[in-house]
């Protein structure tokens, strides 16, 4: 299976990292993009293997797009400095795997590569 990984972040030195770790580890990214409605616009042009998404995208939560990639059945996991993103963004996150914020590179990785073996 490819590993493809949707970034969903809305800081752009944050989200420009995140994509530089994932590149060199392999995975092809798609975006990243910073609110849900471009989220949602590349969902509609290609489904990725999994997701990265922060729970704060400037004024809205990413919540609906959370609820979209589980209908879908895109497994993801979040970038958040809180311990418990479920309480902010609801309880489609509390399954979530939280790689925090600062995200380090090795727990970045193992997140998703295990994201990607559940699919």
């Amino acid at each position: 299976m490819q590993k493809t990984v949707l970034i969903v972040e809305d800081e752009f030195l944050i989200a420009m990292d995140l994509k530089s770790i994932l590149e060199r580890q392999g995975w092809h990214v798609v975006g990243p993009v910073a609110s849900v409605a471009a989220a949602s616009r590349l969902l509609e042009r290609e489904l990725p293997s999994v997701a990265l998404l922060d729970v704060n995208l400037g004024d809205e939560l990413v919540t609906p797009l959370a609820e979209r990639l589980s209908a879908l059945g895109v497994p993801f996991a979040v970038a958040s400095a809180y311990d418990r993103p479920e309480l902010i963004g609801g309880a489609v996150l509390a399954e979530a795997p939280n790689v925090g914020k600062p995200t380090q590179e090795a727990r970045l990785v193992i997140a998703l590569a295990r994201l990607l073996e559940s699919r």
